[in-house]
């Protein structure tokens, strides 16, 4: 705690006690220290009250009180008395109430940051004629009403008012604001027009006003002055055309696409219409204009378009045939344009879709015969053809892709169906019988199939992987495109008999599982490392809300098992392979080959096992001198998956002497900073930076040598719900993440080699500010 009479240092100028953990309140003398200029106490365990006193402190000009958890955290009035202040950063400091009018008499304030709180009312309109500030951050509260529309702060820069309630108008105003950089109004109930007078600002970079309630048309001179970096209007009610010069003022020739410094767009959900460019911004990598009223024909410019990944146009107007020029993407790997009013025959010559691995152009009116180029696409997963005019036979190499999906419904085919593809009609022609009395099914809920339904499918044409206990199949179980996923377990490994009694469903012959479209958490973060044949080769980036979403789906599979299962069940081989994710990538924990139920052992004797199990870089240490079983056994695999997720690196990837999780422990004890350490997918993902640092120290925290050290499962899926991102709508406005007890309950001392010496008891205390 900080001592009451800290203002015997009557002549102090600079006190700075951030990233530390004192505790208690902050002594309200401290208001009496009138020579103090420059405050920091960001950071630490502060639970009291923030003192009003400090409103006395004429001489300040810096304040940070961030990142404490103050009991009574109102803002005190008596802060508008601090005329020099220059800086005010309070986020994540437990903030309730209303912004104080007073505010408005902070004349030299250059940075306002409440954000991340839970303050409630409207946002003073006296703040918006401070001629000072140049930095605005009231994201992530409850604030309401509207925004003031007399603005006279021309010095600002950036404005984030996002992810609030705020009513009403987007103020025409905004319009002088000409020094203006950023703009962030998303993820509130804003109506209207965008007003015109935005356009005109020449410094604006960053627009973002989507999940609003906005109507009307873009400006039509929106991006013609500026070099925007980021224009994101989606989710609203807004009608008409692009501005024919979006981003006209760009390095590259005027256009509506060409946006200079553009890598995504994603407009799709609105009434948009116009017609496609001949020229896209040179880096635009994913495009997604579905469900909008584009029309006319893809411009034979297309192929010009050579740094798209991700193009999906579902559901326009366009006409026309497909060009050629299309073909000629060889990044391209998903291309949805299905729902168009595309006519004439597919190229016959497809040359550089080698990375495609989704293909959609259902419900348009191609016609001709299905190209036999499709079936040297060496990565096609996805094949929807349906609802055209397709004719002549299906070509039988279609047999020799490893598709997931295949769809050629409602068009004019005729012709005999691939062999391959027919698996039950050649099983009646071999006049075999399947002999179904040898087989129990044991249902767990209602099912839309039967064993002969799986049994006539279990061919190597349906073979999707090959793992440690068996084969997997794919197999269409109805007219719909619904899947399930079997699993043929090993006929010759010796069956322990006190694990069949254990976990019974196991040791069965067959094991039927929803078919994950996804497929597994690994295939994502690795898969491009991998080199089996069928790897599913993703160019998409999973981005860090998905990958927090993943982490907490397979947090509540393992909390479920340890805290609501009776007996309690510990799965004993966690790793991102037996993650599995469904379309919405929610996450599923499977291959309980290992599972354990854990019992109470006899008197005098302990949960132990026969053998070590689990799998390399994901095996707990405790394994090298203990064979007891808990279920921190589970904890430890988990944090190296979170530690995965956070650093793209595989499990057993650090050097040649390390796994993944001593070397980030290393990472972190030498004082590298978490940014270095994090996958280059996230790296920039810089509003998601305090969740991402959050599970990062989490991950660190599992993978403790000493399983004592490593929290519950139970604790583990608190501090991932509290940390899901500000899209979900189950996460309250503003609301916090209190995890601070948990994380630094202990400390954790380990043994680090380096060029043959080793580095001992190294103290790490992972809220020591250095993330």
């Amino acid at each position: 705690m900080l001592p009451s009479d800290i203002d015997r240092l009557s002549r102090l100028e600079y006190m700075d006690l951030g990233g530390n953990n004192f505790t208690g309140d902050i002594p309200p003398s401290l208001g009496n220290l009138s020579t103090l200029i420059y405050l920091q106490l960001y950071q630490n365990l502060f639970d009291g009250s923030i003192p009003s006193a400090i409103g006395n402190l004429s001489s300040l000009m810096i304040l940070g009180l961030a990142y404490n958890k103050f009991a009574t955290p109102q803002l005190p009035t008596e802060f508008g008395k601090l005329r020099n202040l220059t800086r005010l950063w309070m986020p994540q400091t437990n903030l309730i109430g209303k912004i104080p009018d007073s505010f408005a008499n902070l004349s030299n304030l250059e940075l306002l940051d409440l954000s991340s709180n839970n303050l409630e009312g409207g946002i003073p309109s006296g703040l918006f004629l401070l001629k000072n500030v140049r930095m605005f951050y009231l994201y992530k509260n409850s604030l309401s009403g509207e925004i003031p529309s007399v603005i006279e702060s021309v010095k600002l820069v950036e404005i984030d008012v996002s992810m609030n309630r705020l009513t009403g108008l987007i103020p025409e105003e905004f319009g002088k604001l000409q020094q203006l950089e950023v703009l962030n109004l998303f993820s509130n109930q804003l109506s209207g027009n965008i007003p015109t007078s935005i356009s005109g600002i020449r410094m604006l970079r960053i627009f973002r006003v989507f999940r609003n309630n906005l109507s009307g048309e873009l400006p039509l001179e929106m991006g013609m002055h500026s070099k925007l970096e980021a224009f994101e209007v989606s989710e609203n009610r807004l009608t008409g055309k692009l501005p024919e010069d979006l981003c006209g003022g760009g390095e590259f020739p005027k256009g509506i696409w060409s946006l200079s410094n553009l890598s995504s767009l994603r407009i799709s959900g609105n009434f948009l219409s116009g017609e496609l460019p001949n020229r896209l911004a040179w880096n635009l990598s994913r495009l997604e204009i579905s469900d909008n009223k584009f029309s006319g024909r893809i411009p034979e410019g297309i192929s010009t378009w050579k740094k798209l990944n991700v193009f999906k146009a579902s559901n326009n107007l366009l006409s026309g045939e497909i060009p050629i020029g299309l073909t000629n993407l060889s990044q391209l790997s998903v291309l949805y344009l299905d729902g168009n009013s595309l006519s004439g025959e597919l190229p016959s010559t497809i040359r550089s879709w080698s990375s495609l691995t989704t293909l959609n152009l259902a419900r348009n009116k191609l016609s001709g015969p299905i190209p036999k180029a499709i079936t040297d696409l060496p990565h096609l997963l996805d094949l929807d053809l349906s609802d055209n005019q397709f004719s002549g036979k299906i070509p039988p190499q279609l047999s020799s892709l490893r598709l997931t999906t295949l769809n050629l419904s409602s068009n004019n085919l005729t012709g005999r169906i691939p062999y391959a593809f027919d698996n039950l009609a050649g099983y009646l022609k071999k006049k075999q019988k399947l002999d179904l009395t040898t087989w129990k099914l044991t249902s767990f809920h209602t099912l839309k199939f039967t064993e002969a339904n799986i049994l006539c499918c279990l061919t190597d044409n349906n073979l999707i992987g090959s793992g440690g206990s068996g084969k997997v199949y794919q197999i269409e179980i109805g007219r719909h495109g619904e899947y399930v996923a079997v699993k043929r377990i090993w006929n010759n490994r010796k069956i322990d008999h006190t694990l069949e009694k254990e976990f019974l469903s196991e040791e069965s012959k067959l094991l039927v599982y929803e078919y994950m479209e996804n497929q597994s958490l690994d295939k994502w973060l690795h898969g491009k490392k991998m080199k089996t044949n069928r790897v599913l080769v993703h160019h998409m980036v999973l981005d860090w809300p998905k990958r927090l979403q993943i982490a907490i789906g397979a947090a509540q599979g393992l909390c479920y098992m340890h805290h609501d299962c009776s007996p309690p069940i510990i799965h004993r081989d966690v790793k991102s392979s037996n993650i599995l994710l469904d379309s919405e990538f929610k996450a599923r924990i499977a291959d309980f080959g290992l599972a354990k139920i854990l019992t109470k052992p006899k008197p005098g004797q302990a949960n132990a096992m026969s053998a070590i199990a689990g799998s390399f870089g994901y095996i707990p240490p405790e394994y090298a001198y203990s064979t007891t079983i808990t279920e921190r056994v589970d904890v430890y695999s988990f944090g190296v998956v979170l530690l995965e997720l956070v650093t793209g690196k595989e499990p057993h990837a650090g050097d040649s002497e390390m796994n993944l999780a001593e070397w980030t422990w290393k990472h972190f004890s030498e004082g590298k900073s978490m940014v270095d350490a994090l996958d280059p997918e996230i790296k920039q993902a810089n509003c998601y930076m305090e969740e991402i640092s959050l599970v990062f120290k989490l991950g660190l925290i599992c993978t403790s040598t000493l399983p004592s050290s490593r929290p519950s499962m139970k604790e583990v899926l608190e501090i991932l719900r509290r940390c899901d991102t500000p899209s979900s709508e189950e996460r309250k406005v503003g609301e916090e993440i209190d995890v601070t007890p948990l994380l630094r309950r202990e400390s954790y001392l380990s043994n680090y080699r380096r060029n043959g010496n080793k580095v001992a008891n190294q103290s790490i205390d992972i809220l020591d500010g250095r993330l």
